[in-house]
């Protein structure tokens, strides 16, 4: 126990603080104008979920919106991207490349590790592109712009396969 409230020079400021705090409540005038009170209104709690309903299945439903409004914006905002994409190239015809070259996935490796990202770009094609680095660590979005700018110079043959 500590001995600091134990000690006579402690208890008497603490002794007076604490018959101090009520009074305050007491001096305060009775009936008269004392101006505006301050008071807190009874809470009345709002129900978070319907009567009967499941937490976790709640979560879960919350969890899927949200994943769905996400997958929404992501989607809008590729179409934004490939409102402005070079030579005329239609969003379906990179997906279908992109989907048949990679399965869709932009970090995507070849077992060899020659051909990388979502269309499957080896170094010097993608430097013909204007790209810079690892294709696989590009942005989709810049990887969609490259493949779309090779498409409009090329059309499918870099993608002898898949074009």
């Amino acid at each position: 126990m500590p001995r600091l409230l134990t000690k006579r020079t402690y208890s008497i400021p603490v002794l007076a603080l604490a018959l101090a705090v009520p009074a305050t409540a007491v001096a305060a005038p009775e009936g008269g104008d004392a101006g505006p009170r301050i008071g807190l209104a009874p809470a009345i709690p709002a129900p978070l979920l319907e009567p009967g309903a499941n937490l976790r299945a709640e979560m879960r439903r919350a969890a899927r919106r949200i994943r769905a409004e996400r997958r929404a914006r992501l989607r809008r905002e590729r179409r934004e991207a490939f409102a402005s994409l070079p030579g005329g190239v239609s969003i379906e015809t990179l997906e279908s490349i992109a989907s048949c070259e990679s399965g869709g996935n932009p970090a995507a490796v070849s077992s060899d590790g020659s051909y990388r990202g979502k269309y499957q770009f080896d170094y010097g094609t993608w430097e013909s592109v204007g790209g810079a680095g690892d294709p696989a660590a590009a942005p989709e979005a810049e990887q969609d712009y490259r493949a779309a700018l090779l498409y409009s110079q090329s059309g499918s043959s870099p993608w002898p396969i898949c074009g």
